[in-house]
């Protein structure tokens, strides 16, 4: 960590990691429809961009349409239409998916039509008949679509490469993917520091996607060490943006991927446990803080939110003092057995909870 990570006054800058501190607030972006479990219902016009495809807006995008052959990134949902079993979600999963329009799957055709209309940062509803998903048969592997269902896809369109800018990740080296990628983080990190939190987040979604799980587990030696370079850092990214959007779990979910790969990383340590706290989770928090003091142990951050949350306990106990001030006052005018027994029942309460308390500062949480 170092100093503008520690100064919540500056102006949001970069660190020299190029990663984002986490200090200040920012409009709250919005989430994937409720719990995910059902399509999202949604009241905009009706747009017929198909005989067999229409598309309902949720969340308006910026910029212009990708053309054909564009390389576009995405997050979606997708349930079949009239039982509204959900049979895919990559928000779930947390993995982007990657779409060459005019090259897609046959099952995906459907879905190319309505990406093909969409924007950068637009989220839609989409209706799909079923002769451009999965078609007269269905699917009876993974994903499990039963014959003839029309389908509904929740879309997100993260971003895109137009024609001129590249080709597919599958086409390219180890060194084309991690470049693609590094750029696309540092548009993200110029998007962050002129405020742009849901652009830079697609940005950098983006250049994760690049780094996904198959292209990983190929790597090892230097070409590793230089994806998880620009890897993680957009992992930490994402999370700095996230705890701004008050997006607390999903903060946690992006540090807890650097975690894998690099467990004494402080930056994600802190991150995680500034996302815990928010969330009330104070005991896991003060333990993510003092891990991420243990690699960093002169950042003034870190000392200043294990400082917060130890006044924060004692406030509490000064409470809890004050409503139980007058336990021990036995007022002699009150006397009587009655009174007696409700004085011990209010001091074995207070007991309880001192204990309780004492016990649960010692509590190790797994993370």
């Amino acid at each position: 960590m170092d100093e503008s990570l520690e100064n919540q006054t500056q102006t949001q800058t970069l660190d020299q990691e190029n990663e984002i501190v986490t200090e200040g607030s920012a409009a709250v972006h919005g989430e994937p429809s409720q719990d995910g479990s059902v399509p999202p219902k949604v009241d905009s016009e009706v747009e017929v961009l198909d005989e067999k495809v229409s598309k309902q807006i949720i969340k308006e995008g910026h910029g212009s349409t990708p053309s054909k052959y564009s390389t576009c990134f995405l997050h979606y949902r997708a349930w079949t239409k009239h039982t509204q079993h959900k049979f895919e979600d990559t928000w779930q999963e947390q993995q982007p998916i990657e779409i060459v329009l005019g090259k897609e799957k046959k099952e995906m055709a459907g879905l190319a039509i309505g990406v093909s209309s969409m924007k950068s940062g637009e989220r839609a509803l989409l209706h799909i008949g079923w002769e451009l998903g999965y078609g007269k048969d269905g699917n009876f592997s993974f994903p499990n679509v039963p014959p003839m269902a029309d389908l509904l896809y929740e879309v997100e369109v993260i971003g895109f490469d137009e024609t001129k800018e590249g080709k597919a990740r599958s086409d390219m080296t180890v060194e084309e993917r991690i470049g693609a990628a590094d750029r696309r983080k540092m548009d993200g990190n110029n998007l962050f520091k002129e405020e742009k939190l849901e652009e830079a987040m697609q940005q950098y979604e983006m250049a994760i996607a690049y780094m996904g799980d198959d292209f990983m587990f190929q790597l090892y030696g230097k070409y590793q060490d230089m994806a998880l370079a620009v890897k993680n850092p957009c992992h930490l990214n994402m999370a700095a943006c996230l705890i701004k959007l008050k997006r607390y779990d999903e903060a946690i979910g992006h540090c807890n991927i650097v975690l894998t790969e690099e467990e004494k990383n402080p930056k994600a340590l802190f991150r995680r446990g500034k996302a815990k706290a928010e969330l009330g989770q104070m005991d896991s928090a003060r333990e993510d803080f003092r891990k991420a003091q243990k690699y960093a142990p002169d950042d003034n951050a870190i000392r200043r939110e294990l400082r917060a949350i130890a006044e924060q306990e004692k406030a509490v106990y000064q409470k809890q003092k004050e409503m139980y001030k007058g336990m021990f006052v036995v007022r002699e005018e009150s006397g009587g057995k009655g009174k007696s027994r409700n004085w011990l029942i209010m001091l074995w309460q207070w007991l309880v909870s001192l204990f309780s308390r004492v016990f649960g500062r010692h509590r190790v949480k797994a993370d």
